[in-house]
């Protein structure tokens, strides 16, 4: 299968054999699965000190006085005194079943089902009705997948790169994710999170593109180097599939799937 090849300013810039990888048959479930496991990978573990809630001298004060058997704070003269304390379910208690540090909060997933579900995500780039179902805003003359030449890799500025995403054709899906921009409040906000925007186009490059220090210079636009891509950036939400862009470099490396490619369409057709 080949693809056309377009230079940053728009114009036609010949063809391009697309590797094997987008061959391979679209899975939503799998890539849904491989979405969720590696997320799991970034959680924080978290734990609470093992002592909290119990740091405080209380005893029970048994039968015969017409109150609840709970260890309550010894005491009298201030407001603490006789409230339930160091136990679960009381106010300043302990918790019932604390999370523990120790624990494992992250998902295994199989090597080859993980190759599966990036390969079909790769390959659901070339499907425009995918790309537009997720709410992306294409004009219905621009072909899928949107293969760049190696120029656009040159480019080192955010007005230079955004002129390049309007001759492209995606203009509105720029506008787009920008008037999504809302934001934020509360404890998001106290943390660094001012604001939320909607998802644009991916850029993939190859290694030594400059154009990866520009990544989220535009709302909702990110740059990844091809070796680095992953089910994260192109499903975000677990949504098949981003509107994605390549450059000529990264097709060229995409092409090292093809040897693991072969194996997971033995298992399909099996």
């Amino acid at each position: 299968m080949k693809a056309k090849v377009v230079a940053p300013t728009g114009k036609d810039a010949g063809e391009i054999e697309l590797p094997v990888v987008f061959d391979t048959p679209y899975r939503p479930e799998i890539i849904h699965k491989v979405y969720v496991n590696l997320l799991s990978h970034s959680y924080q573990k978290q734990g609470r000190y093992p002592a909290a809630g119990e740091m405080v001298s209380a005893e029970s004060r048994n039968t015969g006085l017409g109150i609840a058997r709970l260890a309550r704070a010894r005491g009298e003269g201030f407001p603490r005194a006789g409230q339930a304390a160091e136990v679960a379910g009381v106010r300043h208690g302990r918790v019932a079943h604390p999370p523990e540090s120790w624990k494992k909060i992250y998902k295994k997933i199989n090597h080859k089902e993980r190759r599966l579900g990036l390969c079909s995500a790769i390959a659901a780039t070339a499907s425009k009705e995918l790309v537009q179902r997720r709410g992306h805003k294409i004009s219905d003359k621009l072909n899928l997948p949107i293969v760049v030449s190696n120029d656009i890799e040159l480019i080192a500025k955010t007005k230079d790169l955004k002129n390049a995403l309007v001759n492209l054709g995606l203009g509105d899906d720029i506008t787009r994710a920008s008037a999504t921009r809302k934001a934020q409040s509360g404890t998001a906000r106290r943390r660094g999170r001012q604001a939320r925007s909607g998802t644009s186009a991916l850029i993939v490059v190859g290694d030594d593109s400059k154009l990866v220090a520009l990544s989220q210079s535009i709302l909702g636009v990110d740059v990844k180097r091809a070796k680095e891509v992953s089910v994260i950036d192109l499903a975000p939400g677990s949504k098949p599939i981003r509107l994605t862009i390549f450059s000529q470099n990264a097709i060229e490396q995409l092409k090292n799937f093809q040897a693991p490619i072969h194996n997971v369409m033995e298992l399909i057709n099996k």
